[in-house]
C-alpha cells in the first residue's frame, strides 16, 4: 500500500494512470499523450509496475501497459474506511469540529474579566454498581486515571486527597507522548471542599494558563444515590473567576467533561463491584 501511494503521488504518474484507465497503451503512445520524453515515461511506468498499479506485456516491437484495477480498488476501499471512521457522528473528528465551533463562540464572548462567572453545567448518569464503587472511582488515583481525562490525553501527574481541604493536582500530556518528551498539555490545581463517602463529593479546581495563573475556577459537586439499576449520579459544575484567556478552556467543558463521565460509566460497567474504598486520601 505504501509503495502504491508513493507511486500515485507523482503528478506525471497519475497522468499515466488516467490514460491507462481508458485502455492499454504502448510506451511510445503514452509518452506522446503525456507530452513527455520516452525514457522518462518508461521509468514512471516501471515505478507504477513495481507498485502493482499496472502490468505490461511485450507485443512485437512494443511494450504495452495496462492498468490493474484490483490494487486501486483496495486503496479506494482503505481510503473510504478512513473517511467513514473520521465521519462518525460521535467520533474524534466530529468532536474536534464541535470544539472548534465552541472555541469561536466563547472567544467572541470573552471580552472582560468575569465574563463567564455564574455559568453552570449539569450532567446526569446512571452507573452500574453501588455508591461505594462509585466513590472509589471518584477518589482513588488509580481509578480516577481510568476516566478523568479525554481519550486523546493522559494524566502524567494526579493527586486527589479525598478529605475536606485535601489537595487536587492534575497534569495532562498527549496520550501518545509515552516518554514525556513533548510539552505538558495542561495542569490544574484545586482543593476538596466536601467528602461524604457514598453520598457527596465537592471540590474546586482551576486550570492553569501558560503563564501559571488560573484560567478560571470550577466548582464541581457530585451527588449520588442508590437506584434500581445501580447508582444515579448528578454533577453540578459552576464557573467563577473567569479570565479573558479562559475561553478555550470553557469551550471544552461540556464536551470534555461529558466524555469523561461516559468513560466513568464504562469503567463502572467493567468493574461494578469494586468496593476498595480509601477514605484517607488518593495520591
Amino acid at each position: 500500500m505504501d509503495a502504491l501511494l508513493t507511486a500515485l503521488a507523482d503528478p506525471a504518474r497519475w497522468r499515466l494512470v488516467n490514460l491507462l484507465s481508458e485502455r492499454p497503451r504502448s510506451v511510445g503512445v503514452l509518452a506522446q499523450l503525456a507530452e513527455a520524453r520516452q525514457p522518462q515515461t518508461t521509468k514512471h511506468l516501471q515505478t507504477l509496475e513495481r507498485a502493482g498499479a499496472v502490468t505490461s506485456r511485450r507485443t512485437g516491437q512494443r511494450r504495452v501497459y495496462a492498468l490493474r484495477p484490483g490494487p486501486l480498488r483496495e486503496l479506494a476501499e482503505a481510503l473510504g474506511r478512513l473517511a467513514d471512521s473520521a465521519e462518525q457522528a460521535d467520533g474524534a473528528s466530529a468532536t474536534f469540529e464541535h470544539y472548534g465551533r465552541s472555541v469561536e463562540t466563547e472567544r467572541l464572548a470573552a471580552q472582560e474579566q468575569g465574563w463567564a462567572d455564574g455559568r453552570s453545567f449539569h450532567f446526569r448518569r446512571v452507573l452500574a454498581g453501588g455508591p461505594e464503587a462509585l466513590w472509589a472511582h471518584l477518589t482513588q488515583a488509580s481509578l480516577l486515571a481510568q476516566w478523568w481525562t479525554p481519550d486523546d490525553l493522559r494524566l502524567s501527574e494526579l493527586v486527589f486527597e479525598a478529605r475536606p481541604g485535601g489537595r487536587i493536582v492534575q497534569e495532562y500530556r498527549d496520550a501518545d507522548d509515552r516518554d514525556g518528551s513533548d510539552r505538558v498539555v495542561g495542569r490544574a490545581e484545586g482543593t476538596v471542599e466536601e467528602a461524604l463517602p457514598g453520598e457527596r463529593l465537592g471540590y474546586r479546581l482551576s486550570p492553569q494558563l501558560p503563564d501559571g495563573g488560573p484560567a478560571f475556577t470550577s466548582h464541581v459537586a457530585f451527588e449520588f444515590r442508590p437506584a434500581d439499576t445501580g447508582t444515579e449520579l448528578d454533577v453540578h459544575y459552576r464557573i467563577s473567576d473567569s479570565t479573558i484567556d479562559s475561553a478555550d478552556f470553557i469551550a471544552g467543558i461540556e464536551i470534555g467533561f461529558g466524555r469523561s463521565l461516559d468513560k466513568l460509566v464504562a469503567a463502572l460497567a467493567a468493574d461494578p463491584h469494586h468496593t476498595d474504598i480509601d477514605t484517607r486520601s488518593a495520591t
